[in-house]
């Protein structure tokens, strides 16, 4: 299984859902640097579970555990490990899906990777669960960005076809999105959002959506031409969150229907200052940082574990089957997925400094 990433920094992010505990190890950070661990918490429980009824009633302190690479709070070189305790689990739940892989969920492709011997408790090591210890990375990466003046923010942008405002791709407001418990810029289209969310959890379904992440202060010069580009190294750290499905960088897939004069960002000087009066490149010009905002937005599938009785096969007999999925889940991921998308952000852009 390949849980590592990066090359300057590298993470590598370990455990199961319902194992004892999840974690990380982050080897690169350099020494020095005295972390705030009431801010790193503070990050982590935004994606922590059980805090309202859009997300599932599985309740975790998600409390990060250090047990090497700070001395007295301080890094000191040597690979920082966190761990992160499991509680609430409630592994009986899964017993009718050891065989019967739900809809949409890696149950299928992780049987026959693993022959049968896949942790099936939670979704074992594909679990959404392992976003905890990445986000404790990603919250270590954003102490070490704000020292350079780099700011990474992400809001909902859409939650079953009902649609936020977007940022201003050329002046990024971020609007303090971090400190709401529903993380939109519009918090009228937040209820609206709210309300279909509710309606779909009653129905023992669930919802999709898409995020719209920012990153300001990087400097011009960043990144590479072909593998190594900008859009590559984020690309890769963000599809490590289960769930996402699609990625698009500025104007993204709507510039395809625009001309190049449309589409074209025209240079222009501000108080001594290369800048673009628009900013459909997304911040990235060849793989490379222009110092525009960088501005993507990430599509995030439907929660596959729902309530309704689906049409399955039994991988033993061969046979179809139908199921009924329990235990406790997110009728949408996506309000959650918010500061996981900031994390890996974080960390994608950590290596490229």
């Amino acid at each position: 299984m390949s849980c590592n990433f990066g090359e300057k920094v590298k993470i590598t992010i370990f455990g199961q859902s319902h194992s004892d505990a999840i974690g990380v190890v982050i080897d690169g950070l350099p020494a020095g640097k005295k972390l705030d661990m009431d801010k790193i918490s503070s990050f982590m429980s935004r994606r922590a579970p059980g805090k309202n009824k859009f997300s599932t009633a599985r309740k975790e302190g998600d409390v990060p555990e250090i047990l090497s690479g700070l001395v007295e709070g301080v890094t000191c070189g040597a690979p920082l490990c966190a761990v992160i305790r499991n509680g609430d689990t409630r592994s009986k739940d899964y017993e009718n899906l050891r065989a019967v892989p739900r809809p949409a969920h890696s149950d299928f492709t992780a049987f026959f990777k693993h022959n049968g011997f896949n942790d099936i408790r939670g979704g074992g090591n594909f679990s959404g669960r392992l976003t905890a210890p990445l986000c404790f990375a990603g919250a270590v990466c954003m102490q070490y960005l704000e020292d350079k003046g780099i700011k990474i923010g992400a809001h909902i942008e859409k939650i079953a076809g009902i649609s936020d405002c977007r940022y201003d791709s050329v002046n990024v407001d971020f609007k303090d999105v971090s400190e709401k418990e529903f993380p939109v810029l519009c918090d009228e289209k937040g209820k609206e959002m709210q309300e279909r969310i509710e309606k779909a959890r009653l129905d023992c379904d669930s919802v999709g959506g898409v995020i719209e992440c920012a990153v300001t202060g990087l400097p011009v010069g960043l990144g590479e031409p072909m593998f190594d580009g900008v859009e590559n190294v984020i690309s890769h750290a963000v599809f490590a969150i289960p769930a996402i499905k699609g990625i698009e960088f500025g104007n993204g897939f709507a510039g395809s229907d625009m001309t190049g004069s449309e589409n074209n960002d025209s240079f222009t000087v501000c108080d001594g200052k290369i800048i673009t009066e628009t900013n459909n490149h997304g911040g990235i010009l060849g793989g490379i940082t222009s110092s525009m905002p960088v501005i993507f937005r990430v599509a995030v599938k439907p929660t596959p574990s729902i309530g309704k009785q689906q049409k399955s096969v039994n991988l033993l007999t061969r046979e179809e089957e139908s199921l009924v999925i329990h235990g406790r889940h997110d009728p949408c991921i996506v309000p959650r997925a918010v500061p996981c998308v900031e994390a890996a952000t974080a960390v994608a852009i950590m290596n490229l400094m």
